[in-house]
């Protein structure tokens, strides 16, 4: 017995790319809804072409909210349409900036609880079960979600594939009212900034190359750039270091941080904390360089150096050089 009806919401860059969480929720969904619809804040027609052809039959969209925060309008409108009697089975968000703020302010307005950090989705009977990773990962809980309301879930990225197969057709565009929200929709956002970077972002990227706190230092980190260049990856870093001002937060990979399946896994000198390990286990290849034999990371690796990290990717680059 499928879902009746899911809701997604879906998030897009500024000049209407779908963001990749959006199409691996619409993914799960489809294996689960009879019917697949996105709730945007936006305007729909931009985002209404791919969101169809990943699963979406309709986008419900409040319009353009360039100059506004997204939680307040869409969380407001989403909230009035389920007040109203559109209310679906389950609503579910990508566990970002706005998924989080839209997911929060709706489950007050609807009095529902919303279920967080899930890595996976089922039916049973008509309901939704949520699968959480407790402990660092090391235990699974599943949790039947719904009741009243409509069930409010948070899905971690890199959950679920992408599908391969996006042949459907334009979804069709559908108007989401916005509320008058007072004066808690008063913020006004000013301006933008997108963070300016060489090579594969780090969540996309089919290699990538990371350095914990065994670099020693923050200007050591230059090799895991150099590296990451050679190979045409993208450069990460332990929370530890992030922590420490070495690099920007932008580069965490982890619990807190970013969830990376690349292809390869390079891991520089770092010990394997659990915070770390949830966010890079499920990469295909694991390779760590780490001179504590008995360091956690070399648990989850597929290849493990027990050696200096500082005398490892120098001759490592070097051999790339000379290729």
């Amino acid at each position: 017995m499928a879902l009746s009806r899911i809701w997604v919401y879906a998030e897009a860059t500024a000049d209407g790319e779908v963001l990749p969480i959006t199409l691996e929720i619409l993914a799960k969904a489809k294996e689960l809804g009879d019917t697949v619809e996105c709730v945007f804040g936006g305007d729909g027609s931009v985002v209404a072409e791919t969101l169809g052809a990943h699963g979406a039959s309709k986008v419900l969209a409040t319009g353009d909210l360039s100059e506004s925060l997204q939680g307040v309008p869409v969380a407001s409108a989403i909230a009035e349409a389920v007040k109203g009697g559109d209310k679906p089975d389950a609503i579910l968000f990508g566990t970002t900036y706005d998924g989080r703020d839209v997911a929060g302010r709706l489950s007050a307005k609807l009095d529902v609880t919303v279920s967080t950090n899930n890595v996976d989705l089922s039916e049973d009977g008509g309901s939704l079960v949520t699968t959480e990773p407790i402990f660092g990962g090391t235990q699974m809980i599943q949790t039947k979600v719904g009741g009243d309301g409509p069930a409010l879930v948070l899905i971690r990225p890199k959950s679920f594939p992408i599908a391969e197969d996006a042949s459907g057709g334009a979804a069709e565009v559908a108007d989401l009212a916005v509320p008058d929200t007072g004066a808690t929709g008063a913020a006004v956002v000013k301006g933008r900034h997108v963070e300016e970077r060489e090579g594969p972002q780090l969540d996309a990227a089919a290699v990538v190359v990371s350095g914990g706190r065994g670099l020693g230092e923050a200007g050591k980190y230059e090799m895991i750039e150099q590296l990451a260049k050679l190979l045409k990856a993208a450069p990460g870093a332990s929370r530890a270091i992030v922590d420490a001002g070495w690099v920007p937060y932008s580069y965490q990979v982890g619990q807190t941080g970013k969830v990376v399946k690349p292809t390869v896994y390079i891991a520089c000198g770092i010990s394997g904390a659990t915070q770390h390990l949830v966010g890079m286990k499920g990469s295909k290849n694991i390779i760590a360089i780490n001179k504590d034999a008995e360091a956690p990371i070399f648990s989850v690796a597929d290849l493990g150096i027990i050696g200096d990290v500082h005398k490892v990717l120098p001759a490592l680059i070097e051999a790339l050089q000379n290729r």
